[in-house]
């Protein structure tokens, strides 16, 4: 299970990211808005990479459901409290992609 939490790490790294390029685009939207826009690409770039991570723990979770059967219920208690406040970061990152966009 030390992949998943590897994983989960990086999630959260790749989060980070899209979250400062989102603000960096919006930051100089008016400034610079061929810098701007790199930015907010770059934060794009950023979400698909964390969605690829995200695919790959949902991949992990359910090897291990055909290998050894349901995972331990103290790692699916983690891995549910990460999911949840990635998800809540994901979406206020939404926000910020869609200011820029307006």
């Amino acid at each position: 299970m030390k992949e998943i939490k590897l994983l989960m790490e990086h999630i959260e790294d790749e989060l980070e990211d899209a979250h400062t390029y989102a603000e960096l685009a919006l930051e100089y939207k008016e400034a610079d808005p061929e810098t701007a826009e790199l930015f907010y690409k770059l934060s794009g770039e950023e979400m698909n990479h964390m969605n690829a991570l995200h695919k790959a723990v949902v991949a992990n979770i359910e090897d291990y459901r055909k290998k050894k059967g349901e995972p331990p219920e103290a790692m699916m208690a983690v891995y549910e409290y990460l999911h949840k406040r990635d998800i809540e970061k994901a979406e206020k990152i939404g926000v910020l992609q869609n200011m820029y966009k307006r």
